[in-house]
């Protein structure tokens, strides 16, 4: 499946509705809508494409349905599977998942 990408200022948006965004050494991914396969892709793409200014990753995926992207974001990068992601954590709230590639 191809995906159009669209630049604009800071943001890419995909043409499925993913936003990926850059603030300060922090990137955003909202997997909303998206199956378990799909988001752990979209989230190792981005984890793969990190610089060294990008510290942590928030994957922003919901409560609800959410739960199951969750779970399969720390099966797919937790306990070293993954050598750029160092810990995982919960975000400001629960559907929200931090890769954190290093410490700030």
């Amino acid at each position: 499946m191809q995906e159009k990408i669209k630049k604009e200022e800071n943001r890419t948006v995909t043409e499925k509705g993913t936003k990926d965004e850059m603030i300060s050494g922090i990137i955003e991914i909202d997997v909303h809508g998206m199956n378990v396969e799909e988001a752990v892709k979209a989230v190792a793409k981005q984890v793969h494409c990190a610089g060294s200014s990008v510290y942590r990753i928030r994957v922003i995926h919901g409560y609800h349905g959410g739960t199951r992207i969750q779970r399969g974001l720390r099966e797919e990068f937790s306990y070293g599977r993954e050598s750029k992601v160092r810990r995982i954590e919960m975000g400001q709230n629960e559907g929200i998942t931090e890769l954190i590639l290093r410490e700030f």
